[in-house]
């Protein structure tokens, strides 16, 4: 087992998509395992947040027009319509406690990095560690981690804190970040000091 041991100062939670559209019973995308680690989420940023660390939540929001002159990639055409800008669907779910000083991205895509002002944020922070938690493993969470992995962040999943729609779709996802490009640990594994 690594340490697990994290510089407040140099570390950020990164809370994936934890949306009504994907977290809440009435969401159009609801996944109850990714209802089922909410608990976990906002334990983690409290604990965080306790130490200093800093803390990062993603939104996925789409224009309704968003993928009109698609070419190949069309989320609506593989999902359905879903989160649309402007929606109770694209907000934050209730139980998190969003801050004033806790940094927001708004992306368009699975990534969290692509066409956002993610990277330089975290840049701009002196920030080198990510925490990921949130929803789904295998899509936005993998995409975001191995896209933070690929421009020299250390990407760690906290896996009891990361949902998906299938058990192997969660198993499967960080199995390859562990081994591709990060690195997985329980919570309870996680200290700040």
């Amino acid at each position: 087992m690594g340490d697990y041991t994290f510089d407040p100062e140099r570390t950020a939670v990164v809370v994936v998509d934890v949306q009504n559209g994907f977290c809440h019973p009435d969401g159009s995308l609801y996944a109850p395992p990714s209802e089922a680690i909410l608990d976990d989420v906002t334990a983690l940023v409290a604990d965080a947040r306790d130490a200093g660390a800093s803390v990062v939540y993603t939104r996925d929001v789409h224009p309704p027009e968003q993928f009109a002159d698609a070419y190949y990639y069309d989320e609506f055409d593989r999902w359905g319509e879903h989160v649309l800008e402007g929606t109770w669907e694209a907000e934050l779910v209730d139980a998190l406690d969003v801050r004033d000083d806790d940094h927001v991205v708004t992306k368009h895509t699975y990534d969290a990095f692509h066409e956002t002002e993610l990277h330089g944020w975290l840049r701009a922070h002196g920030i080198d560690d990510l925490l990921f938690c949130g929803t789904l493993a295998n899509v936005c969470v993998l995409h975001t981690a191995g896209s933070a992995g690929l421009r020299d962040y250390r990407p760690v999943l906290v896996e009891d804190a990361i949902g998906a729609i299938e058990d192997e779709h969660r198993e499967y996802a960080l199995d390859h970040a562990g081994w591709l490009f990060g690195e997985v640990t329980p919570r309870a594994q996680v200290r700040f000091e």
